[in-house]
């Protein structure tokens, strides 16, 4: 009974949203036009395409993060958008769990790249952690593996943080001041060089009495020697 209730209810979050307007069910209506299949068909064809190719085709990394990424950022903005509070903390808990997910991937992922058929099973638990139901993945690996941690060590996190981010600070200030201190001391050990004009400006009238002494000295000289002749 729990199996058809979540097949009924996938199927009808499915046929919600190829009823609304988006750009998936614009391309899908203008691929129902053309080829004359309905929406539906085509849609669970693609599905169906995607799967196969997330077992056999390449880069099956990207098309996986893909799905894990765009379905959830576009109903997330859609929630940010709406006045309702439940549909924030629904698509939250998927983005903590995505992250929790994607940090423990990151060190296990060398060793998972070898394990057959990862990505079709990674696309399937995504698909879960997202899948529209009270007890899907997310809320599930919240409740029971990330809140627990979470409230365990939330004294200790708060700490260090505040503790990283107080030595951060004291670290940029520390740096600022010895910058301005090293600018304050090259700009004091430059010296100024001495003004060149006002030295030759002040050389000038020393010449000229020089050159006047000497062109009137032998006229002065003739004048002081006539009395002595008269």
């Amino acid at each position: 009974m729990g199996l058809l209730n979540i097949i009924s209810s996938i199927k009808d979050r499915a046929e919600k949203f190829l009823n609304e307007k988006n750009v998936v069910t614009d391309i899908l209506g203008k691929m129902e036009e053309k080829t004359g299949i309905k929406k539906k068909v085509i849609a669970l064809g693609a599905v169906s395409l995607t799967g196969l190719y997330l077992v056999y085709g390449y880069g099956a990394s990207l098309l996986c993060n893909l799905i894990g990424f765009v379905y959830p950022a576009y109903y997330s903005v859609k929630a940010i958008e709406s006045p309702c509070k439940e549909d924030d903390t629904k698509w939250l808990t998927y983005w903590v769990v995505y992250g929790v997910f994607s940090l423990g991937e990151f060190f296990s992922d060398i060793f998972l790249y070898w394990f057959p058929f990862y990505y079709a099973f990674k696309c399937l638990f995504l698909l879960w952690c997202m899948a529209p139901m009270s007890w899907n993945g997310s809320q599930i690996i919240y409740n029971k593996v990330v809140r627990p941690v979470f409230l365990r060590h939330e004294a200790t996190v708060d700490n260090m943080v505040s503790d990283l981010g107080g030595k951060a600070m004291s670290a940029a200030e520390n740096l600022t001041r010895e910058v301005l201190t090293t600018l304050v001391k090259n700009k004091g050990m430059i010296i100024p060089s001495p003004p060149v004009a006002q030295s030759e400006a002040k050389s000038l009238p020393s010449t000229s009495g020089e050159t006047s002494t000497a062109k009137v000295g032998p006229s002065e000289m003739n004048e002081e020697r006539r009395p002595f002749l008269g």
